[in-house]
């Protein structure tokens, strides 16, 4: 992570704790809406009316390793869990593959939750190599995408997600990027972040999916 992503992760990670500490019913808790916000005001019965618009993740097209396209729809009126890693990493991506085995397994049988693993080193990471990476995890890959597409389109949207992925020659395996898991809800808000390569932030994290799953709900 550079400088400024730490200082969001950090800001992330408190102000998630300090609202879910606000109350102590779970059915209450509520999780906070990350990044950047803007204050709009538009007129309503005759009257201006200030609205906060947030932060959203935009449109996205990438290929998952069926062959399948994933797109923003692929998540619609589900919340996911988001990484970037690439399968030839020699440093932190089995760690954080291994917590994010603890998140599947905990929620593969619950249809609202989904997970997305961005490789950022598409040139060796095919739809191919990624499907057999897949295999030797043992998940379904209609709840864990891993995809792939283009280097600047991944990148791009790493951005979004207020984490860090790209090449560096001077980095082991020739790319930096960050651990973070990201939990995202319905609506492409980001609603946590956490460092995938800690079990403690993962169980942080095993614990905020139902506050968010809850929310949904009542919602509806």
């Amino acid at each position: 992570m550079n400088s400024n992503n730490i200082r969001q992760f950090i800001l992330a990670l408190a102000a998630s704790a300090a609202l879910y500490a606000c109350s102590g019913n779970e059915s209450e808790a509520t999780l906070p809406i990350l990044g950047h916000r803007d204050v709009v005001e538009q007129e309503v019965n005759g009257k201006m009316v200030a609205d906060t618009v947030y932060q959203q993740i935009p449109d996205f097209s990438f290929t998952d390793q069926d062959s399948q396209q994933v797109t923003a729809k692929t998540f619609e009126g589900k919340i996911y869990v988001t990484d970037f890693f690439f399968t030839t990493c020699p440093t932190i991506c089995p760690k954080m593959k291994s917590q994010m085995l603890r998140v599947y397994e905990q929620y593969k049988d619950n249809p609202q939750v989904v997970l997305l693993s961005h490789t950022i080193d598409p040139k060796h990471d095919t739809v191919a190599v990624l499907k057999e990476y897949a295999e030797r995890l043992n998940v379904s890959s209609d709840k864990w995408h891993f995809v792939t597409g283009e280097k600047d389109s991944i990148y791009s949207i790493a951005q979004k997600y207020m984490v860090t992925a790209m090449e560096d020659e001077q980095e082991a395996g020739g790319f930096v990027h960050s651990g973070a898991f990201i939990l995202v809800d319905q609506n492409r808000h980001i609603r946590g972040v956490y460092d995938g390569t800690q079990p403690d932030q993962v169980d942080k994290l095993l614990k905020d999916i139902p506050v968010l799953l809850n929310e949904q709900h009542q919602k509806k």
